[in-house]
Formats: C-alpha cells, sequence, structure tokens
C-alpha cells in the first residue's frame, strides 16, 4: 500500500519552521501537487524556492532542480540538510568520484531534490542516468536565463527543450524574479508550458527602500550610510574592475573591513572573497556586477551602486540582493552624468544596430529612473508592467520628501521657454547650458547665445536645472522624447501654465541652497533614512549575542551562518526570550532537525542572558505566526501608512468642510495626486468619505461611469483615450473613487 502524502502544511512546519505559508505559496504548491506545469514570477525573497523544494518532500521520488549558479547550489543543499531535507547537487566542483557518490544516492531513492547546472544536461551520461530515476519534478530556477530576451541569456539552458521532451509527464515548474512580458511568453514557448499556468505575484520588495543620491559629497554620503549600516553585509556595485579596487582600497584606508570582487581577479581569490563575506567575516564587498547572482544570503542591509546599472532589469536584480529575508534593508543609487557617458561609449562599441538600439532604449529608461523625481517603487514597477494605486509608497526619497516645497513658478517659466526658444530639438543638458549662459562651442554655433533665455538662469547650477527639468517631467510639463538622443518638448499641460501664467511649487532640489527657491534639502540621507527603516522591538545586546554563537556554529559546521538560524529567527529569539524548548520550537525557521541541533545552545544562551537582568520568557506576547515578523508586502505597506495615520486624519477633515482638492492640498502644502491617494487609501480601509462636491455633472459622471463599464476599472489611461482631453484625469479618478465607495455600500 502507498504511503500517504504527507500535509503542505506538516512540512512547513517540520522542517521548515514555519507556521504559515507568504502569499501564492499555497497556492503555487497545490498547483505543483496536482501535477501540473507552472511559471512562478516572484520577488527575491518571496518564497521562490520553497515553492518547488516542498512538493518536492510530499511527492514520491526525486526533484531536479535546474540552477545555473553552483555557489547557490550548494548554500541551498546546505540549508536543506540543515533543515533535514536530503538534497544533494552535481556540478563542475565535483569530483568524478563525488559525482558517482551523488548519482548512485539518487539511484537508491536516498535524495529527495538534486541540483544541476544546465550544462550537465548535455552530457549523454547524465541523460542515461536520469531515465533510472522516479522523477516527481523538473524545478527551472533562473528561468528567464532561457530567453535572448532576458539580460542574463544563458545558451546552455536550451538544453531544457531536450530534457521536456525526455520526460513529458513530469510536472515542470519555472521560476524567475525578474521578466518582462516578453520574456514570460519567451519562457513559456521554450519550456512548453502553453497549458500551466502563470503565477504573477507582485514584483515590490516593500521592506527595501530606495533612494537616487547626486555624486557630490559622494565619501561624506557613503560613510554615513556605512556607518549606519555598521557590521551588516553590504555590496558596493561599481562600473569597472579598476574602481572596485580604488574603492575598496579606499576604505580600507578608512579603517573599514573592505574586499574587491572582480572577475579579472584570480579565481581562488574570488572564491575566497565570497566565502568570507557569506561567511560574515567580511562586511563589505566591492564588486563589479560578475558579483552575486551566485550568492544566496539573506541578511545583507545595504547595497549601493557607485555606477549607473545598464538597464533597470539589472537594476532590480542587484538590489534584489538586499533583504532577502523581509527585513528592512536599503538600496542607494549615486548618479552623475559622467556614468551615461561611460555607458554610452560601450553601447557605440556594439556592431549590430538593434542590439544597439536595445541597450540604448534600456540606459535611457535607466536615466529616467534616475533623473525623473517620482516614486522609485512606482518607475520600477511599472517597468514590469504592474501599476500601484498608491500615490506614495513611503519607502523612496521622492515619496519621503513630500511637503517640503517651496515656489518653483520663475525656474519653471524660464526652463519651459528655453525647451520652446530652442526648437524642442534638444536635450536637458543643452538647455541647461543655455540658461546658464554658457560658452559651449555648440551652443554658440547654433546662436543659441543670442535667444532671449540665454544666460536668464545663472544663479542656478546646472544639476540643479536638470533637476528641475526632472520634476517637470514628472509633473507632466515636459515630455522626453526617445530616440538616438533624447530630446525635450513642452507638453500641451505646460503651454498651459505659460499662457494661463500659473504657479508652481516643487521640492527643494539635493543640490544647491539658496534660500527662497528650490535649493539643499535640509534632511540628509541618513535622516531621511531613520523616517522610513525602523527596527522591529527586539534587544540588540542579545541579537548580537546570538549572531556570535550563529557564527561559531556555522564555523565549526563549515556553513554560512543563515544556514543556522536567519536574522529573522534571531530577532524573534531577542524580543521573545524563549527560555524552554518548548517556546523555542515556536520561532520563525526553527524546525525538527533544528530545534534537536540547536535548541539547547540557544535556549542556554537567552536564559545566561535574560535571569540575570528578570527578564521573562515573553514568547506568549509575541504573535506566533511568523507574520509577525517576516511580513507580507502589503502588512508592511500598513505599518508604514499607519505611522502616518494622523496626516489622513487631517485630510479627512478638511474633505468634511467641502474643501476642493487644490484648496486641502494647499492648506496640507502636500500635492494633489498625495491627497486623492490618502482619500483612495481611506476608502480602501472602509471609511466613508464626502465626495459629492467633488465630482462632475451627472452627465459627464454618467459618461465616466459607461467609460469604466467598457474600458475595466483597474488602470485610468485606457478610460481617458476612450473619453477624449475634454475629461481630466483627476475627474475620473475621482469619479472611481465614488464608485468604490458606493459598492462597498452595497456590500455592507
Amino acid at each position: 500500500m502507498p504511503s500517504k502524502q504527507p500535509s503542505p502544511h506538516t512540512v512547513l512546519k517540520t522542517h521548515f519552521g514555519y507556521d504559515s505559508f507568504l502569499p501564492l505559496q499555497e497556492e503555487i504548491i497545490s498547483h505543483v501537487l496536482a501535477g501540473r506545469d507552472g511559471l512562478v514570477l516572484m520577488p527575491t525573497g518571496g518564497g521562490k524556492s520553497l515553492c518547488y523544494q516542498l512538493p518536492a518532500m510530499c511527492l514520491p521520488g526525486m526533484a531536479l532542480v535546474v540552477s545555473p549558479l553552483i555557489a547557490l547550489m550548494k548554500d541551498q543543499v546546505d540549508a536543506l540538510n540543515a533543515n533535514g531535507v536530503a538534497a544533494r547537487f552535481i556540478n563542475s566542483s565535483l569530483t568524478a568520484s563525488e559525482i558517482e557518490l551523488a548519482q548512485a544516492q539518487a539511484s537508491r531513492g536516498t535524495i529527495k531534490i538534486l541540483y544541476v547546472a544546465p550544462e550537465r544536461l548535455a552530457v549523454p551520461g547524465f541523460r542515461r542516468f536520469l531515465q533510472g530515476i522516479d522523477l516527481s519534478l523538473i524545478a527551472v530556477d533562473e528561468a528567464h536565463c532561457i530567453s535572448e530576451w532576458g539580460h542574463e541569456f544563458r545558451p546552455d539552458y536550451r538544453n531544457l527543450r531536450q530534457l521536456r521532451g525526455d520526460f513529458p509527464r513530469v510536472p515542470v515548474i519555472a521560476l524567475t524574479a525578474t521578466a518582462t512580458a516578453r520574456v514570460r511568453d519567451d519562457i513559456v514557448e521554450q519550456l512548453g508550458l502553453q497549458r500551466g499556468r502563470i503565477f504573477l505575484s507582485s514584483f515590490d520588495r516593500a521592506n527595501l527602500t530606495y533612494s537616487v543620491e547626486t555624486k557630490e559629497g559622494f565619501w561624506s554620503k557613503l560613510l554615513s550610510l556605512l556607518n549606519d549600516h555598521n557590521g551588516e553585509s553590504t555590496i558596493i556595485y561599481c562600473f569597472s574592475r579598476r574602481e572596485t579596487e580604488e574603492l575598496a582600497e579606499d576604505l580600507k584606508d578608512r579603517g573599514l573591513l573592505a574586499r574587491p570582487y572582480h572577475a579579472g581577479l584570480d579565481p581562488e581569490v574570488r572564491r575566497r572573497t565570497q566565502e568570507d563575506f557569506i561567511r560574515d567575516r567580511v562586511p563589505i564587498i566591492v564588486a563589479t556586477i560578475a558579483f552575486g547572482m551566485g550568492i544566496d544570503k539573506p541578511d545583507i542591509r545595504l547595497v549601493v551602486h557607485h555606477s549607473l546599472p545598464k538597464s533597470l532589469e539589472g537594476y532590480y536584480q542587484e538590489t534584489g540582493r538586499a533583504g532577502r529575508d523581509g527585513l528592512p534593508s536599503e538600496c542607494v543609487l549615486f548618479y552623475s552624468r559622467a556614468d551615461r557617458a561611460k555607458q554610452d561609449y560601450f553601447i557605440n562599441q556594439l556592431e549590430d544596430p538593434q542590439e544597439q538600439r536595445n541597450a540604448r532604449q534600456k540606459l535611457s529608461q535607466m536615466v529616467e529612473f534616475a533623473e525623473v523625481p517620482t516614486c522609485r517603487r512606482k518607475s520600477l514597477l511599472a517597468y514590469f508592467g504592474e501599476e500601484t494605486m498608491r500615490d506614495s509608497c513611503g519607502g523612496c526619497d521622492v515619496c519621503l520628501a513630500v511637503g517640503d516645497e517651496v515656489d518653483a513658478t520663475e525656474i519653471t517659466q524660464k526652463t519651459l521657454s528655453a525647451v520652446i526658444r530652442t526648437g524642442e530639438r534638444f536635450g536637458a543638458l543643452h538647455v541647461a547650458r543655455v540658461l546658464r549662459g554658457s560658452r559651449e562651442k555648440r551652443l554658440l554655433e547654433l546662436g543659441h547665445d543670442k535667444l532671449s533665455v540665454y544666460g536668464i538662469a545663472r544663479d542656478y547650477t546646472e544639476d540643479q536645472i536638470r533637476e528641475v527639468i526632472g520634476h517637470l517631467q514628472a509633473r507632466g510639463l515636459l515630455v522626453r522624447n526617445e530616440g538616438e538622443f533624447a530630446t525635450l518638448s513642452v507638453s500641451q499641460r505646460g503651454k498651459e501654465f505659460l499662457t494661463r501664467r500659473e504657479g508652481l511649487s516643487l521640492p527643494r532640489l539635493k543640490t544647491g541652497a539658496d534660500e527662497g527657491r528650490p535649493g539643499a534639502s535640509t534632511r540628509g540621507i541618513g535622516e531621511r533614512r531613520a523616517a522610513t527603516v525602523t527596527a522591529d522591538d527586539y534587544d540588540q545586546e542579545l541579537f548580537e549575542e546570538l549572531r556570535a554563537l550563529r557564527r561559531d556554529l556555522a564555523d565549526q559546521q563549515g556553513v554560512p551562518p543563515f544556514v543556522v538560524f536567519g536574522d529573522v529567527s534571531l530577532r524573534y529569539m531577542a524580543a521573545a526570550f524563549p527560555q524552554s524548548l518548548e517556546n523555542f520550537a515556536r520561532a520563525p525557521g526553527v524546525g525538527k532537525a533544528k530545534l534537536e541541533q540547536y535548541g539547547e545552545r540557544f535556549v542556554a544562551a537567552i536564559r545566561g542572558y535574560a535571569e540575570p537582568k528578570n527578564i521573562a520568557d515573553r514568547t506568549a506576547e509575541m504573535a506566533s505566526s511568523t507574520g509577525a515578523v517576516a511580513a507580507s508586502a502589503e502588512s508592511r505597506q500598513e505599518r508604514r501608512e499607519g505611522r502616518r495615520g494622523d496626516t489622513y486624519e487631517l485630510t479627512l477633515a478638511l474633505l468634511s468642510q467641502g474643501l476642493s482638492i487644490s484648496q486641502i492640498a494647499g492648506e496640507r502644502k502636500l500635492a494633489e495626486t498625495t491627497i486623492i491617494g490618502q482619500m483612495e487609501r481611506m476608502v480602501s480601509q472602509g471609511r466613508e468619505l464626502r465626495l459629492e462636491h467633488l465630482l462632475p455633472e451627472a452627465e459627464c459622471l454618467q459618461s465616466i461611469r459607461d467609460a469604466f463599464d467598457l474600458c475595466g476599472y483597474e488602470y485610468l489611461k485606457p478610460v481617458r483615450e476612450y473619453l477624449g482631453p475634454d475629461f481630466s484625469y483627476e475627474e475620473i479618478r475621482l469619479t472611481r473613487l465614488h464608485l468604490r465607495q458606493e459598492e462597498q455600500g452595497k456590500t455592507e
């Protein structure tokens, strides 16, 4: 009689130490256990690995996992073994006898999960070996590598077509954290997943704070960041090998433990550097993008880009190496125009015109992300085709700067006029130089020194004017036109601004400090970060003691510290002070195997710290579910917005007085879109708002309602395009808010 399939919830707790699944995990696991194919798009830290590891434990036979990263394989196998899961890997790092042993164990049925590199699938002997295995599941990790449209195409991944043909009845699950719609379609095509289901999680990494800084004052800003993250794992990405070595040397001269990493170093040096970083022996790695793909380290707290990445896709993946355990972490991009010039130089070396155009488009999107001051999170999500209706994410430099504004009417008029006077044929740099009165040769040849706008903004720096241009793009007054060279034009909204002589406030600029016009923000990089990233309520001293114990045990066993326990587990222990094995077992990440192996040592350490201080066991006071510590993206958003509760109440009070959106925005010194965003959030929370005085005439209201019924309620743009220019985005958005509130009233 066949053995009964274990329950996914039982395996989750027994082997992985968690009481509940993260969003989408349970649905995906049920789908796989039913023997169906699937494509999973889930952000780093969202729990992709569990989507195939747990089914492998429930199903008879062995799961085959194809992964391109040798170091990552070893870390995942170490972590699985520590959780009591029989797992092995086969790749080029093993000797022939070690590979033979692993295959023998698989043939005997003593392995549940086998990791292999894609190159292995081209070896005839290995394919014959697989024919004798009872395969329960094929998992393809980093699935974007199969697509030529992806940013990390690996030709060896095409071997998976043959594997699919060899095992047509074995379910295939493909997983990736970074894939545009085009790449997703290609993965489905290449792996024959047309009958499978696509599981699309949000790309939002809610625990990450994104910010863009100018390179002016780079060293003081960087040292401030590193001081705030003292002792925590940090990656600093640089453009070239030379830059990594110089920056690492400069950090060492300042007394910081840092090492360079790039492909030109001796392989043994690279291996040792990576190993020391994973084992918490070296906190700071200064690297090219060659570093990181093979890193499964969950507790990286800071990712810095010293140079501009080539694409938003690459940037998202590189920043995604921060905070994989779900705890607050930070991503800072230092930007200068010189970095774009470096990337442009290499793009110009590409021989294929189409490849060159693609690279230029990707770089242009990256530049726009850095230069245009719109919500960084919203920009990243939009790149992957995901729209968020939140006006403020509460976790990027742009959203945190809202409210610190000054009158910018005059510089806005000058900038728009300069774009028009130069024929709307030039980019931001040329416009800035005209306004500054530059004597640059090309400008003089064009006769732009004779224009009425020449030199009328000499009191602004070039960078300040470019920053103003970014704000005007974000507000729809200027339009960036893509091509071989990006140019600026004034939108209809911008022309109306000039003819109506409207006023405009903009956030204080990050560069410059003149009073009375947009100038340097008075909030420093550390102060802005403190407003976003707040630690959980745990005992820092005990946490450090437990970290030291974790490191000692890991060194004894030859594994990375996070294989013993992650920071989420240690923070829980340092908050709950579990002083019995029974209560210790309730900590997230403590399964049966780890309880038996580490429980007594950790409980003894916690007692030794707590008893002299008369600290009682607080486990009963802590939420038993892991969601209390490693919360979902939505609950983290709730926590962020909970800290802004007062601002919602102020908006609600003014709304109740019958004020218009513009009046409320003026009173609150906030953008009108921010006010509407707060209203949308309140309605989603079930609050009843007074909206009658904000709605258009009955006939217009009905037209907008009909348009939503036809185009759908999710996106505003299709509705606006259907209705035409006579309807503003504001009245369309407010009407949707009214309709949603109306619908809520029906269901109550």
